[in-house]
């Protein structure tokens, strides 16, 4: 059975619910493919809160401005590219959360 369609919302979920569809997914699936990509994109939307947290508390001072314009548009870009390749067919990891997944 294809999962292609349950890997591009758990990609997309990063736009309206981040943490609880990977975690549903990566909880009820049977399929190792999308449990993988769902665990994935949770550890990714974490990753990505904490760091867009950080760089918030930083541009108080100026420093942190850069690193939120930067982690915002790979909070942005990294789903729409895995939505992308999900609807393909192609494998898709995250970058450093792909690697230490699989």
């Amino acid at each position: 059975m294809d999962y292609n369609g349950v890997k591009a919302i758990t990609h997309a979920s990063a736009f309206f619910a981040p943490f609880l569809v990977p975690l549903v997914v990566w909880l009820l699936m049977q399929d190792r493919d999308a449990k993988n990509m769902a665990l994935q994109a949770l550890l990714f939307h974490v990753c990505i809160g904490i760091l867009i947290s950080i760089s918030w508390a930083l541009s108080f001072i100026l420093i942190g401005i850069p690193f939120l314009i930067v982690f915002g548009l790979m909070g942005i870009y990294y789903p729409i590219k895995g939505i992308i390749y999900s609807l393909k067919g192609r494998p898709f990891h995250y970058p450093v959360i792909g690697s230490l997944v699989r």
